[in-house]
């Protein structure tokens, strides 16, 4: 398979940089931003974000929290998580983040 490096640093359990094994043809996989889950309470409510890239050579959207949680009409952010869909070796892909929350 290929792996996405993401922007942002994301640890496994033991601490170090964590690397999502995906396919090249197709993904689509949610994972939380933050693996410390012990006491984790969603919320009653969900919001959600995304930007989007196309051949590489075009990018839009903004995937960040402040967008998600308006989208979801969150004013308290309780928890987050990452999607990342990829075709075709990233000639698309889309991020989106969704925010759980009140």
């Amino acid at each position: 398979g290929c792996y996405v490096s993401l922007p942002y640093p994301v640890t496994n359990t033991n601490g170090r940089r964590a690397s999502f094994c995906t396919g090249c043809l197709y993904t689509n996989i949610r994972t939380p931003y933050d693996l410390d889950l012990d006491k984790t309470t969603l919320g009653s409510e969900m919001g959600e974000a995304n930007m989007h890239s196309i051949l590489w050579l075009v990018s839009w959207g903004d995937a960040g929290v402040a967008d998600a949680a308006k989208d979801g009409g969150l004013t308290q952010v309780n928890h987050m998580d990452m999607e990342f869909l990829n075709i075709l070796f990233g000639l698309y892909t889309r991020t989106t983040t969704v925010v759980y929350g009140e």
